[in-house]
């Protein structure tokens, strides 16, 4: 493997960074290139026939410029809905984003589990079948928050945030039969733990959040191990939507390492 290969996060935002941010705790200076599909943004309420064909072409065509040494969709929508496609079209390994309940069930005490994701998301079979997998004999309450991930892009600019989607977020979850008895909230989208403080304050303390951020780095990690890296290749972020949009968050890329910005 050549030292100087990136590791690809691809996201439809910039949610991805919160993969991103565990990654480089690991790996501080490993080349990376942050792929933002701000064209697409939002997946959420697009169907799976388009998602997957986006996810698998615009992969395609970045593994092709990029050479990267594997690739990680930090995405949930995408990955419960293209992973198996991208990976069968790319020879590189390929690392998805789903829903932590696994993780969920093993901490919940009341047995009742919430799950917060996009509306594509949150009716796919995948998370079905995570589900019957890791959490029989458990109670998981789902609401599709769509409105959490443009809050969250709007954190990121410092802009105001909106609360409405924080309430309803929790109603959604709490107004279930059942919800009031959720002590743990699944966080089934990458950008909803940048909400994380606004959510447990809504939510109350009693509640635990889960996401899966951390055990996708390290999945990264084991999948690069025994390779080297080259620590002198400059580290970039691209969008595919408009670079004006995306040149204000110049400062937040650099604090995670990538400090060279450029349209797809």
């Amino acid at each position: 493997m050549r030292a100087e290969a990136p590791i690809l996060i691809f996201d439809s935002g910039v949610g991805g960074l919160t993969v991103l941010a565990e990654l480089r705790k690991i790996l501080p200076t490993a080349p990376v290139v942050f792929a933002a599909d701000q064209a697409g943004f939002p997946y959420g309420a697009k169907s799976e026939a388009e998602i997957a064909a986006r996810v698998a072409g615009l992969l395609g065509r970045m593994s092709e410029r990029y050479r990267p040494r594997l690739a990680c969709i930090a995405c949930n929508t995408a990955s419960t809905i293209a992973l198996e496609m991208v990976r069968e079209v790319l020879e590189i390994p390929i690392v998805g984003t789903v829903p932590a309940i696994k993780p969920a069930a093993a901490i919940t005490k009341t047995g009742t589990i919430g799950l917060l994701g996009t509306e594509a998301t949150i009716r796919q079979g995948y998370v079905d079948r995570l589900e019957t997998r890791f959490a029989n004999g458990k109670t998981l309450l789902r609401f599709g928050a769509p409105g959490l991930v443009r809050a969250a892009e709007a954190k990121l600019r410092g802009q105001a945030l909106d609360t409405d989607a924080i309430a309803n977020a929790v109603s959604g979850l709490r107004d279930q039969p059942g919800g009031d008895q959720i002590d743990t909230v699944v966080l089934a989208c990458t950008h909803f733990p940048l909400l994380v403080d606004e959510l447990g304050a809504a939510f109350g303390s009693n509640v635990t959040f889960v996401d899966g951020a951390a055990g996708i780095a390290r999945r990264i990690v084991s999948l690069c191990e025994g390779q080297s890296f080259a620590s002198d290749i400059p580290s970039l972020a691209i969008t595919t939507g408009s670079f004006d949009q995306f040149t204000p968050l110049a400062r937040l890329f650099a604090d995670h390492g990538i400090d060279q910005l450029d349209r797809f």
